[in-house]
C-alpha cells in the first residue's frame, strides 16, 4: 500500500499538540489558548481523514482547503503561545515548524486540485 505523507504528516501533528496542551492547562493553568490550540491542531488531521473519503473531487478540495487553513491557524496559536513566553522555544519548535510545513502541503495540495 503506498504511503499517504499528509495523512501521518497531520496525524503526527496532532499528536504534537496534544502535550503541548496539557503541559498548557497543568503547569501554566491556561485554557482558553490550549482549547484553541487543540481544536485547530487536531482538526487539520481529521479533515484530512474525511478529504480521503470525499464525495467528489470538489469535497476532496474542501476538505483539504478546510484542512489548509486549520494548519494556519494552528501556526498562529503556536508563534502566541511562544511569543508570550507560556511556553518557550524548545518545546514549540517541531511542533510550529511541522504546521509550517504541514500548512505548505496542503496549499500546494489545493492549489494542485483547484487547477486541474
Amino acid at each position: 500500500m503506498k504511503e499517504n505523507l499528509i495523512l501521518e504528516n497531520s496525524y503526527e501533528l496532532a499528536l504534537a499538540v496534544i502535550p503541548l496542551c496539557r503541559e498548557l492547562q497543568m503547569k501554566q493553568h491556561e485554557y482558553v489558548l490550549s482549547r484553541q490550540l487543540m481544536k485547530s491542531g487536531t482538526s487539520v488531521g481529521s479533515n484530512v481523514e474525511e478529504a480521503q473519503g470525499g464525495q467528489s473531487r470538489a469535497d476532496f478540495l474542501s476538505k483539504m482547503s478546510i484542512a489548509a487553513k486549520e494548519a494556519r491557524e494552528t501556526h498562529y496559536w503556536l508563534r502566541l503561545i511562544r511569543d508570550s513566553e507560556l511556553l518557550s522555544e524548545r518545546p514549540v519548535a517541531p511542533v510550529r515548524d511541522l504546521a509550517m510545513e504541514v500548512r505548505r502541503v496542503l496549499t500546494a495540495i489545493v492549489k494542485s486540485t483547484g487547477e486541474s
